[in-house]
């Protein structure tokens, strides 16, 4: 993986790539605590050279906060701006299909966040526009550029635990649990396309799939064992409107078996164990947080004729972004490899086609558990 690190200095001298944020509130958001730290620690190939909001006050509070020259109030003028090359979509999910739709019909390069649309038919849709416009467009499924989640990739390629047998994965979603802050709220809500199942499970699913393949075929049950939540500072109660559990079995396309169990809330005991089973080896992962896109996670290893785990430190050369304060590290990495895909034609990020993948995949557990019938992906 030093090749990607050797690219990316190969172009320092190259002209910085412009991007330009959708949805960077002054207050709060994904693009405040990831994307802008992010981009700013990448200046050598980043700058950040517009954001919009939806209110004035807010784009130009965001505008003197965040030191960027360009604000706008709408989507329109910022897609169409002469100053941005990618645009960088970190609003809800409802919002998705509509403002990276506007990016890529002004042939703009498009980094969208996680889940891409409200459901399989808008991830579709987009993918098929991007391919359309022929322009660079990449999904927010940053934990595949985990460094812990790269160096067991090329573990699993090293057969350093033989064939895999099987694969296991249980988590906590941290959110859809007793409380929600209040502008959290709406992902209590079904409808709006940004549950446990297509957040926590989509982002954990994707790592797994990345490293060991992807799914042959599932069963899946999912249940809404809450059935109301409190918003915080509020002492308000509301009812409960999407599933809090979800657990998925079923076969890889090598034929290994897996399952994945994640529960609403988050656990006094285990909030994220990944382990990886093989004829000759077993690894394991596991964080202090659920969301495999956002904690650092520790690899545990041991093979032959070891009788336990122990730590395998992660190795620098998978680091391709400085540490990030917070939970934006993996948004770094991310937007490290984007530069190289960029620049170079590489194929580092997940793009949208991926994205519909995954997206399939969501929509094949939410069958699978609705009619009781195992569902065939491949």
């Amino acid at each position: 993986m030093s090749g990607l690190i050797q690219i990316a200095t190969g172009n320092r001298r190259s002209k910085k790539i412009r991007v330009g944020i959708i949805g960077a509130d002054p207050d709060r958001g994904w693009a405040k605590q990831a994307h802008i730290p992010a981009l700013k620690s990448l200046s050598d190939d980043f700058e950040i050279t517009a954001l919009s909001t939806t209110r004035r006050e807010s784009a130009d509070a965001a505008s003197k906060l965040f030191g960027v020259p360009l604000a706008y109030d709408n989507h329109q003028e910022l897609v169409d701006s002469t100053s941005v090359d990618v645009v960088a979509v970190t609003v809800k999910v409802p919002h998705h299909l509509e403002l990276a739709t506007a990016a890529l019909n002004a042939r703009k390069a498009v980094y969208c966040e996680w889940p891409l649309g409200n459901g399989l038919k808008e991830a579709e849709t987009l993918a098929a526009l991007a391919k359309q416009k022929g322009v660079l467009a990449v999904s927010g499924l940053q934990a595949r550029s985990a460094p812990s989640v790269a160096y067991v990739r090329d573990l699993i390629k090293q057969r350093y635990v033989g064939e895999v047998l099987s694969t296991t994965l249980i988590g906590s979603g941290m959110g859809w649990g007793p409380t929600v802050e209040p502008f959290n709220a709406y992902l209590n809500d079904k409808k709006n396309g940004a549950t446990m199942l297509s957040i926590a499970l989509g982002h954990a699913a994707d790592a797994l799939c990345h490293c060991l393949g992807e799914i042959r075929e599932l069963s899946a049950t999912m249940t809404m064992r809450r059935k109301s939540f409190t918003v915080a500072g509020m002492g308000e109660s509301k009812p409960m409107a999407v599933d809090d559990q979800v657990a998925v079995s079923g076969l890889l396309e090598g034929g290994a078996a897996f399952s994945i169990h994640y529960r609403g809330g988050s656990s006094r005991g285990t909030n994220l164990l990944w382990e990886i089973n093989g004829t000759d080896g077993d690894l394991q992962l596991t964080a202090d947080g659920g969301q495999a896109q956002l904690f650092e996670m520790t690899v545990r290893g041991g093979k032959g004729a070891q009788t336990s785990l122990e730590i395998l430190p992660v190795p620098e050369e998978y680091r391709w972004a400085p540490p990030q304060p917070g939970l934006g590290t993996n948004v770094a990495q991310a937007w490290a490899r984007f530069a190289c895909d960029y620049r170079q034609g590489t194929r580092l990020c997940p793009t949208f086609d991926d994205a519909v993948k995954r997206h399939r995949m969501l929509s094949a557990i939410e069958t699978a558990a609705a009619t009781g019938q195992r569902q065939r992906l491949m």
